[in-house]
């Protein structure tokens, strides 16, 4: 099992910036990649962004391309989502996951473990 908790999110005006945490722990050495995910109110759960572990491949939805900046630190114990540019749509509960399979997937049913998530809320 791999425990995964999230931390940072909050309140900021459009334009703004927020850095989310995702620390993890347990048996994370057998999960290759860590994604992003959020579900605003009334909406699916729609993918942010993904990295490996390494942080040689990262991949981002394209409403994000440009703003968010996902990073793994050197423990490889945290992952980070760096929004900048923050608009009003992007208000939502933030998750991440970790995924075991040996690719980056965009899915957030081939991702086998999930924080509690994290809320941001942008205002205009």
């Amino acid at each position: 099992q791999a425990q995964l908790v999230e931390s940072g999110g909050g309140l900021v005006q459009a334009g703004g910036s927020l850095r989310l945490s995702c620390a993890a722990s347990g048996r994370t050495s057998r999960t290759y990649a860590m994604g992003w995910f959020r579900q605003a109110p009334g909406k699916k759960r729609e993918f942010v962004g993904t990295v490996t572990w390494t942080g040689d491949d990262t991949r981002y939805a394209e409403s994000v391309k440009g703003r968010f900046t996902i990073s793994v630190d050197n423990a490889k114990t945290t992952v980070y989502l760096q929004m900048n540019s923050l608009k009003p749509e992007d208000t939502a509960v933030y998750y991440c996951a970790a995924r075991s399979g040996l690719s980056v997937s965009s899915a957030y049913t081939e991702y086998d473990y999930w924080g509690q998530g994290t809320q941001v809320t942008v205002s205009s």
